[in-house]
């Protein structure tokens, strides 16, 4: 802040050097003026100077200092008092830009909930006619057509569950019910919302369970169980999914391994980023790029640990650890 301040008042310090520099060229070509007198005063107006600058720099740096140190929002709170008009100037605008901008910002934000609830609305009124549709689709004779229609059916259901999931998520701290749980009859929900699928792609489950109970939200968590399920059956094909659990050090690990085409290795630190679908299949349509996103930020908050290992060609492990009870507490204890 020194260097500024002198940089701001360059031009009032060069003038007052150069004036002092002047009165000496006077009293050095001039012999009635004594030298030494003016050198004198020179040196008395220049001590004056420096100690008035001094005085300057902790008068008017608290207002400045206070705009470079305060945190990026909205809040004006920090920003010291201004002293001078010019300060004054600067308070005024930044106070008007900022109630401008807090009324923008409330605007949107209520156009924002609007659309959202227009959004879950309008999901929990296409559920009705989905369920519908799911039970004319069971009562299809034509097996072929059956599986066909089931399978674009879960599409659009998978779709659906996301969208509905992305919009709670911002708010999911409010929706949380932690409990002890058991993984196995979550799982082989999910897996029975799937069996159509899975049979026409000739795909089987093996399910080895050690250690079922677990501290979490059961609908959060089936949500993630739900987008890593679907993703190993849509990367698979004829071969099965293997899901195993155990303790490491104290605590739950569920694996799910599959063994389909894998993630390249160079996605695997970008398979979480929202819209990301890969750059070895960057062609495949039917890619959103969503659910692996969606699933890390559900179980980000519930403080389950989502790692990835995958081979090309060979299948991927998605491993969720899941937390000591000790975390909880420190989670529900803020």
């Amino acid at each position: 802040m020194i260097g500024k301040f002198i940089s701001e008042k360059r031009s009032w310090i060069i003038m007052f050097l150069f004036l002092q520099a002047f009165s000496l060229i006077v009293a050095a070509l001039d012999e009635t003026i004594a030298f030494t007198s003016v050198l004198y005063t020179v040196f008395l107006s220049s001590l004056i100077f420096l100690l008035f600058l001094f005085w300057r720099y902790h008068k008017e740096t608290p207002f400045y200092k206070s705009l470079t140190e305060r945190e990026d929002n909205l809040d004006l709170s920090a920003i010291a008092s201004p002293e001078s008009p010019f300060e004054k100037i600067v308070s005024e605008s930044l106070h008007q830009q900022t109630m401008l901008l807090k009324k923008e910002m409330l605007t949107n934000t209520v156009a924002l909930e609007q659309e959202k609830d227009d959004l879950l609305s309008w999901i929990h009124e296409v559920k009705t006619p989905m369920t519908t549709l799911r039970l004319l689709i069971d009562r299809l004779e034509d097996k072929a057509m059956r599986g066909s229609l089931t399978y674009e059916w879960l599409r659009i259901h998978h779709l659906l569950d996301q969208q509905l999931h992305s919009k709670r998520l911002p708010f999911m701290q409010n929706d949380l019910y932690i409990e002890k749980i058991s993984i196995e009859p979550l799982l082989y929900d999910e897996i029975r919302t799937l069996q159509t699928w899975c049979i026409q792609k000739g795909i089987g489950f093996e399910v080895e369970l050690s250690e079922s109970e677990v501290l979490t939200d059961s609908k959060w968590l089936s949500f993630i169980l739900r987008q890593l399920l679907t993703n190993a059956v849509k990367y698979s094909e004829a071969s099965d999914i293997v899901i195993t659990s155990s303790i490491q050090y104290d605590q739950v690990c569920l694996q799910i391994k599959d063994f389909g085409i894998g993630i390249a290795k160079q996605d695997l630190s970008r398979i979480y980023e929202k819209g990301f679908t890969s750059t070895a299949n960057h062609q495949n349509n039917h890619a959103t790029g969503m659910g692996l996103y969606l699933a890390k930020r559900a179980a980000d908050a519930l403080h389950i640990r989502i790692e990835a290992d995958s081979i090309q060609q060979k299948g991927t492990v998605f491993t969720l650890t899941f937390p000591k009870k000790n975390d909880f507490v420190h989670l529900l204890s803020r």
